[in-house]
């Protein structure tokens, strides 16, 4: 069997990483984890998710379990991330891995949805910071302009796109004074929400029950609907995973801090949701589903504090802006040194050491997005934020099969390889395939759209589906251009790679 690097036509850096010529050691493993739940958007998520998960049929009070059963498939990705970016620090990660283990096809288009997710989220992230930066300084009429909110936005992305450019360690400071700002305002609004609850008990309030937490209260086709908009909440955690090569810890650190956020994730979001949902009960959060944290603001702060939430959502929004420009631009840039895309894709700043065309890009892409997106009505933007569940649950359950197979000839040799790194990264990615093709059951049924389908088609299969069939089709489009690319063999995991010392097990690949 030949022993490859990680692409044929470089040789491959000191820890078996084509050096890209990102900047070592900036990241330490707290900014991996910050990094990660930051660009999950805890705030923005909150405000925007949990009104419609308590509208599901059958869901109501049984919302907190919704969340807890959508945290088990992300827990077993994130368990597969950890154990694939052992073997593989690459900046591309579920591009990487999966080139690898399934070959340069799925490769590709795993890169793809990684891509369109990103894309497709900017819309609404800059939004968001645009209401809520009027909203702050009581600007009401600016904030029911579209003019206004267009402005804004643009004006977010390309500062974040600035940031992003400017240098990781300038991002990754930016990213710990936001969510630290970000979990704290959470923290206290749940805190006194619960207090007042159980103190002078508001109209409508209801004391928390452990049957909120129970999933099997509910019927399963029920919760499985209320799943496909609880994965959303938690989308964004593998942002820390992309900054590895410019981790202090590249092989460990990154896929430590991927599990780990995913557990800080679900804690926010169960204190939070109990506490919303204690206040004024699960009706008033479904009649004002659009912006829950809005709505509670006043009644649970106060007239001053209530500043603090719109503080927490807007840093959320503008921080996920940040962490979706980000890994984006990690992926474009591994995917250029791979040879799967132009080469100018894959520059690296001198300066600034990050990737300097492949940042631009992305702010520059995600402006000719969203500027039509915010044009059109309200519905078709809420639509576009429902479609980008499709390509994050392909590319996150392709990652639990990948972590399988990549490590295939490992799996039989203890009881933890097989169980850890083949049965629980399986068993995600199962789940994520079944809730996707359940999502595309009910979106495509017109009655649970909010926009009118066009062709008989609604728009989240439009944006979501057609997203990644427009990608099979520039996959096959690239192969006479990229043949040095398409021409890669299937490789597994180097043997032993996983009772070696982390710092001995970032090695060359062996050939299938």
């Amino acid at each position: 069997m030949a022993i490859e690097g990680a692409a044929a036509s470089q040789a491959p850096a000191s820890n078996g990483v084509m050096d890209k010529g990102l900047k070592k050691g900036a990241i330490s493993y707290i900014s991996n984890i910050v990094i990660g739940v930051a660009s999950t958007a805890p705030a923005y998520s909150i405000a925007a998710t949990l009104g419609f998960i308590v509208a599901v049929k059958g869901v109501g009070i049984y919302m907190p379990a919704v969340m807890l059963v959508s945290f088990i498939p992300i827990l077993l990705i994130a368990v597969a991330y950890k154990y694939l970016n052992r073997a593989d620090p690459d900046a591309g990660t579920t591009f990487a891995w999966t080139t690898r283990a399934f070959g340069p096809g799925a490769g590709w288009m795993n890169g793809w949805a990684i891509f369109l997710a990103d894309v497709l989220v900017m819309a609404s992230l800059s939004d968001i910071a645009a209401i809520y930066s009027f909203k702050l300084f009581g600007f009401t009429e600016l904030g029911e302009s579209k003019a206004a909110i267009i402005i804004v936005a643009i004006l977010w992305i390309v500062l974040m796109t600035w940031i992003c450019w400017k240098g990781i360690e300038l991002s990754a400071a930016i990213q710990r004074a936001l969510l630290g700002a970000e979990v704290v305002i959470l923290g206290v609004f749940a805190v006194v929400a619960l207090i007042k609850v159980y103190g002078s008990h508001p109209a409508g309030s209801i004391e928390p029950s452990a049957a909120w937490f129970d999933p099997f209260k509910m019927n399963f086709g029920d919760m499985l609907d209320g799943i496909l908009l609880g994965i959303f909440l938690y989308w964004g955690w593998d942002s820390g995973v992309a900054v590895n090569e410019e981790s202090e810890d590249p092989a460990t650190g990154p896929g430590k801090a991927a599990v780990i956020s995913t557990f800080m994730l679900v804690a926010i979001y169960l204190v939070v949701s109990a506490g919303a949902m204690a206040f004024h009960g699960p009706g008033f959060l479904e009649n004002n589903s659009e912006d829950i944290l809005s709505a509670l603001g006043r009644p649970v702060l106060g007239g001053v504090l209530y500043k603090l939430l719109i503080i927490s959502v807007l840093t959320s929004a503008s921080a996920s802006t940040q962490t979706t420009i980000l890994p984006t631009a990690r992926t474009t840039l591994s995917m250029a040194h791979w040879k799967a895309v132009h080469k100018l894709l894959g520059r690296v700043h001198k300066t600034n050491l990050t990737p300097d065309v492949s940042t631009i890009a992305m702010g520059a892409i995600s402006i000719i997005v969203t500027v039509p997106l915010l044009l059109l009505s309200e519905s078709v933007l809420v639509d576009s934020l429902t479609a980008l569940g499709f390509p994050v649950l392909f590319y996150y359950g392709f990652t639990g099969f990948t972590c399988a197979f990549y490590y295939r000839h490992e799996l039989l040799k203890s009881f933890r390889n097989f169980f850890l790194v083949g049965v629980l990264p399986v068993l995600g990615g199962l789940m994520l395939f079944a809730v996707f093709f359940k999502a595309l059951i009910y979106y495509g049924h017109a009655a649970n759209v909010e926009s009118a389908p066009i062709l008989k088609i609604t728009l989240p299969i439009w944006f979501g589906i057609g997203g990644l069939l427009l990608g099979f089709i520039f996959m096959l489009i690239s192969r006479p251009f990229f043949k040095e690319f398409f021409a890669r063999h299937l490789e597994t995991a180097q043997p032993g790679i996983l009772e070696a010392p982390p710092l001995e097990t970032i090695p060359a690949a062996v050939d299938f």
